[in-house]
Parts: C-alpha cells; structure tokens; sequence
C-alpha cells in the first residue's frame, strides 16, 4: 500500500516525428496535457506525502523549455523522436533531481498529446 500526490499542467507546441508515421511525420501542433505524481509509504507528521506546491514548481520549470516551442529543436527531446514517450521521460529526468531525498519512493510521469492518447515514464527517486 501506498500513497500518490499528483499535479497537472499544459503547454503548448509543436513537432514531426522522423520516420514512417503517416500525418505524423508532418510538423503539427499539441494542447498537452501532463501529469506529474510522487508514490510513497508513509506520510508526513503534518499528513501528506509531499508539498503540491513544490511538485507544481518542479513542473513549471521542467515545462519551461517546451511552452510554445519545436520540439524537434528542444535537446534531450530531438533524438531519437520528440514522442509523447521521450517527452514523459524527459520531464521525469528534470524533475527527480528536485525531489530526491524526500521521503518518496516513485516519480511518475504521463503526457497527453490528446484527450485519447498518452504515454508515461515512471522509476524510483531513492
């Protein structure tokens, strides 16, 4: 058993993806949509697993670089595809860094490039 705190945010941008991915493979637009979430086993004296504020901050410094930009040109992101998958992982290796020796056991990450379709990056923080 376990707990979970989670935020959500959203940025917009654009890429292609470099390969046999049909419309894909053309530069387009997405509303993203992301989750970030902690997972531990005990709480806090004051009874949560983490501070929501902090974990938003790490967020909106990790979006920073990908609000209204070409992914394709973003470092980190352009190889081997700015894929919602690299994008998760990509957020999840700028964030852990902020909440390393917290107390928490998982960091996870999900990013929406559409109401339907999302993909996600999870791994431990201790």
């Amino acid at each position: 058993m376990s707990f979970e705190v989670a935020v959500i945010a959203h940025f917009n941008a654009h890429h292609h993806l470099v390969g046999d991915f049909g419309p894909a493979s053309q530069p387009h637009a997405h509303a993203y949509r992301v989750e970030v979430g902690v997972v531990g086993d005990s709480l806090r004296d004051d009874g949560t697993l983490f501070d929501i504020i902090r974990l938003q901050a790490a967020l909106t410094a990790a979006l920073g670089d990908l609000d209204g930009h070409d992914l394709n040109a973003v470092d980190g992101l352009a190889e081997p595809n700015p894929s919602a998958e690299v994008v998760a992982r990509y957020l999840f290796e700028r964030i852990a860094p902020a909440l390393a020796n917290e107390g928490l056991d998982r960091l996870y990450t999900r990013v929406w490039e559409s109401p339907e379709a999302s993909a996600g990056y999870s791994g431990d923080l201790a």
